[in-house]
């Protein structure tokens, strides 16, 4: 018999990632030959780009399969740096890039290294599931403010105003947002960036959607910051290029949070690898054609999902302004009836509508909304006109 294992503290607390079990309930219908449409996914469903792949390619043709610098590669590095001038009128030098595996790490890392415990942290709600998760990992604790769903989720600052104390160290921002697709104002990242320099926090910025922006135009928080507040920015190009599984993403900032980062990835992953490397290059400094392909079809996609969602009866639909999510409100369904089952929240309702309908959804109840829903546009239009119909069927069966 083995032995009773006895895990930290720190992993009992953290929650699984329900967004990816989600997927993988999909996979396993799919699996057992039903005719299953996932709303669930959170990445592009276009293949990376031609000249992307020939790079990644020419790495392991040419032997490129070894450890690069920690920090990533300097041409990398260089490339990040070019890119973050020409799209974000940003400048930085290489030693304040560092490349990770995926933005995701970049992030975890970040919360490493300037939190603790006793801290807190201030994240907006709807959230991604994973904030919450990497404060706690950190031994911090994440202070949950409420945003405004008919503007773009932007946050309540009556709220925040309330939520702050003296031990709040930091806030995550997420624009656009995952799961809401929400862009906020200019005037609300500089309002958070004035908070935070007058209470000494650090800003970390998602902002791995910059690209997928539909209405207006996309500003980095750091090119708001007449503040001098400071300001962490992380991306990725996983959303942009459509390369999620290269898990290549980057953080630039101040040079000691940065050398700080660099000194904990060392002795976690290493660092980045090398293939992924190569073709991010490929991907910076090549044809960006394919990233302007893909954002026209997600805002025809989006476009053509809040339409649809609308014309179901008791259901809210903001019509977000990037990502490639859409985030109904279908709270008029709680409590209803199926089967005998009162579904109480997204989570009951989630199931119903994939038990019912074969069709693969997010619970809002998971990124801190409850009643609410989150589809991916990452399908084909027909995809999501039979999806939308099927949930529409189904909730109209509802007692």
């Amino acid at each position: 018999m083995n032995p009773t294992l006895n895990f930290s503290d720190r992993v009992n607390r953290v929650k699984p990632s329900f967004t990816l079990e989600m997927m993988t309930r999909a996979a396993e219908l799919r699996a057992q030959g039903v005719d299953v449409i996932n709303f669930s996914v959170g990445e592009p469903d276009f293949n990376t780009p031609d000249h992307i792949i020939k790079a990644g390619k020419e790495a392991m043709d040419n032997g490129f399969t070894k450890y690069t610098a920690g920090s990533g590669m300097i041409e990398l590095r260089e490339a990040i740096c070019e890119k973050l001038e020409r799209d974000n009128g940003l400048h930085y030098d290489p030693n304040q890039v560092l490349v990770s595996n995926g933005e995701k790490q970049s992030l975890f890392t970040a919360c490493q290294v300037l939190f603790q415990k006793g801290d807190e942290v201030i994240i907006f709600s709807p959230y991604w599931v994973s904030f919450p998760e990497f404060v706690r990992l950190a031994d911090a604790e994440p202070v949950i403010v409420t945003t405004d769903p008919n503007n773009q989720f932007e946050p309540d600052f009556d709220d925040l105003q309330l939520k702050i104390t003296n031990k709040t160290k930091g806030v995550i921002i997420n624009s656009p947002s995952n799961p809401t697709g929400g862009v906020w104002s200019k005037e609300a990242i500089i309002k958070i960036l004035e908070i935070s320099v007058q209470n000494n926090w650090t800003v970390i910025s998602d902002e791995c959607y910059e690209k997928l922006v539909f209405d207006g135009e996309f500003v980095s928080t750091q090119k708001l910051n007449s503040y001098k507040t400071n300001v962490l920015t992380c991306m990725s190009l996983s959303k942009t290029y459509a390369m999620t599984g290269w898990r290549i993403g980057y953080a630039v900032g101040d040079t000691d949070i940065i050398k700080a980062m660099s000194k904990l990835q060392g002795q976690t992953t290493s660092c980045a690898n090398s293939i992924g490397q190569k073709a991010a290059i490929a991907a910076l400094t090549g044809d960006q054609e394919p990233v302007e392909f893909m954002r026209k079809n997600f805002k025809e996609r989006r476009d053509l999902m809040v339409e649809l969602l609308r014309k179901i009866p008791g259901v809210s639909c903001s019509l977000p302004g990037g990502a490639f999510y859409v985030f109904p409100d279908l709270s008029h369904y709680l409590n209803k009836s199926a089967n005998g089952h009162i579904l109480h929240d997204s989570f009951a309702l989630c199931d119903y509508i994939l038990d019912s309908a074969k069709v693969v959804t997010v619970p809002g109840d998971g990124f801190g909304a409850p009643g609410h829903i989150r589809f991916s546009c990452a399908a084909k239009k027909g995809t999501i006109r039979d999806g939308i119909n099927r949930v529409a069927k189904v909730l109209n069966d509802l007692d």
